[in-house]
């Protein structure tokens, strides 16, 4: 008796179809992410923040200062620091009231300035922090690329 055997033909065609399919379509893919680094300024002109810009910045020995204001409290004890962010969003508020940016918001945004050696689980304290005090956005400011 004669067993049936199964034609393999058609399998390889389409087998050898998906292949170039999958040979056109592989090079496509996004195969790297290529992030633009900030130049350095051509000119020396030291840069004049903006007056409503807030830095946290974490000292070496773990104190936390907010622009020129110390004595703010530790990186494991960040009350007053909050407070003091929350102080600030409450003056601005009161100062600018509804016109702060058209919808009642006022400016919240807060840039973290850590050394290059702290330890991440002390900066995710800091952004902890400063988020409980309402802030937002929150960037990390980034010193001495090269």
């Amino acid at each position: 008796m004669n067993r049936p055997k199964i034609n393999v033909t058609p399998l390889i065609d389409v087998l050898l179809v998906l292949l170039i399919i999958f040979m056109v379509v592989t090079p496509t893919k996004l195969s790297s992410f290529k992030a633009k680094v900030p130049q350095k300024p051509a000119s020396e002109q030291p840069v004049i923040p903006h007056p409503d810009t807030l830095v946290v910045a974490v000292g070496d020995d773990m104190s936390l200062r907010l622009n020129a204001e110390t004595n703010l409290g530790m990186v494991d004890n960040p009350q007053k620091m909050v407070e003091r962010l929350r102080s600030i969003f409450q003056q601005r508020l009161d100062n600018y009231g509804s016109s702060a940016t058209g919808n009642g918001e006022v400016p919240r945004s807060v840039f973290i300035n850590a050394p290059r050696g702290l330890a991440y689980g002390s900066v995710a304290k800091v952004v902890d922090a400063v988020k409980i005090s309402g802030a937002e956005p929150i960037a990390l400011q980034i010193d001495n690329l090269n």
